[in-house]
């Protein structure tokens, strides 16, 4: 959420970063902001009238009292003046809730640095690491190499419906080496402490990082208890984890010597992803529910830059040890996430498409969720201040799945195991069906 003081000291401001997004829509009624706001202003210099006169009148009938004086009169304007406070403060009430309203569906501002552009058509790519496997023979995408290996879309169907996998034997070996190597490499090699976190939350914790209420649809929701909607707990599957991992600094107020905090976590992931239909519908690359090793790190502000470069080096290197060209790519204006200040996707090459897709994202959110969170940290001055938070994949293990299988394919349907995973297979070099 932004500072809503930034949008009081300069609306046009603000407005102009956020048209930075490109977005066909505005993303505040600027009108209905202004006019709250001034309601605000005159609501809060009428309390504090009100207030003045009720303590002028308070000393008026304690002198007149003290006198033996009748006091009725002043008496019975104080308890006027106490009605109309009370209705000037539940008006007020009802306007904060409203503003903070409008407040919630304004996405982030981006950083200077990031380019500006509608789409991903205006991304910048960053860096490239590793060379394209030329194959002497036509290779295949990882939904005919995994069905051998036990990749089993027409089961996951007849149980869940469409966008679900089932996997057995070689592919699920494969996809459980896959989460403990990624989850050693971020624990062992780049200190990240490894957290187990509730797969359900509730609403307010996805309000805290963003998901709500902006993409309820998007979301997959239960309500637990109470025959009706009206009376059930309202819970939401985690789309990923980085929404339990952010919300544990939740309405705290951290020491500065605890941060950085770093955070991982494998978990399933579950996104209804509504409005996608006809999009990568075949295999494994756009799941309703899939795996993913989460990074999250909480920082003083003045550190969340190296923090987010320094992060994505974290998922690069889980990528090389994997074997897997990729490339790192800045995203636009345009493309990037509703709560991010910055990001850099990481897309891995497979062969089957002949391109890049993504496969991580890393992204600053600067102080946008710490302030919906409330959390903070008492700076060296002993002052408060908003936290930042980051959050990236260390990697996304589906398509990681996807890639290991379609680059390190053989002519006879077998997969080359990278070295940096074959402890976590009992050794094998090589993955057959």
């Amino acid at each position: 959420m932004l500072d809503i003081n930034q949008l009081r000291r300069d609306l046009p401001g603000v407005i102009a970063r956020l048209e930075r997004r490109k977005a066909p829509q505005p993303f505040i009624d600027v009108a209905r902001f202004t006019a709250l706001e001034a309601e605000r202003k005159l609501l809060q210099v009428r309390t504090e009238e009100l207030q003045a006169r009720r303590n002028a009148l308070s000393k008026q009938i304690g002198q007149i009292k003290g006198k033996g004086g009748d006091a009725a009169a002043e008496m019975a304007e104080v308890n006027g003046i106490g009605a109309d406070q009370k209705a000037g403060a539940e008006r007020l009430e009802a306007i904060q809730a409203e503003l903070l309203s409008l407040l919630m569906e304004v996405p982030n501002l981006p950083q200077d640095d990031v380019p500006v552009g509608a789409d991903e058509r205006a991304n910048v790519e960053v860096r490239r690491w590793g060379t394209p496997r030329a194959f002497d023979f036509t290779p295949r995408d990882h939904v005919d190499l995994g069905a051998p290996l036990g990749l089993d879309f027409e089961t996951g169907a007849r149980l869940a419906g469409t966008r679900f996998s089932f996997l057995r034997g070689p592919v699920a070996r494969l996809h459980r080496a896959l989460a403990q190597f990624m989850l050693d490499v971020q624990t062992r090699e780049h200190g990240y402490t490894e957290c187990v976190t509730p797969y359900i939350v509730n609403r307010e914790i996805l309000e805290g990082t963003g998901q709500l209420p902006k993409f309820k649809d998007d979301m997959f929701w239960v309500y637990r208890g109470g025959e009706d909607q009206a009376t059930a707990t309202e819970q939401y599957l985690i789309s990923t984890s980085e929404i339990p991992l952010t919300n544990t600094v939740r309405e705290q107020i951290l020491k500065a010597e605890d941060l950085p905090i770093k955070l991982t976590a494998h978990s399933p992931c579950f996104r209804s992803e509504a409005g996608s239909a006809g999009r990568d519908t075949r295999g494994m690359i756009r799941q309703h529910q899939f795996d993913k090793v989460e990074m999250v790190q909480v920082v003083q502000p003045d550190q969340s830059n190296q923090a987010l470069e320094q992060m994505v080096g974290h998922a690069e290197n889980v990528l090389r040890m994997l074997e897997l060209p990729y490339r790192v790519v800045l995203l636009s204006t345009g493309d990037m996430g509703f709560g991010a200040a910055k990001t850099y996707d990481l897309e891995v090459w497979l062969p089957a498409q002949n391109t890049y897709r993504e496969i991580s994202s890393c992204s600053n959110c600067e102080a946008f969720q710490a302030r919906r969170m409330q959390a903070r940290f008492r700076n060296a001055q002993g002052k408060t201040e908003f936290v930042h938070t980051l959050n990236g994949s260390g990697l996304a293990v589906g398509r990681s799945l996807v890639a290991v299988l379609e680059n390190h394919q053989q002519a006879d349907g077998s997969i080359r195991l990278p070295a940096a995973l074959r402890p976590y297979l009992g050794g094998s070099e090589l993955l057959k069906p």
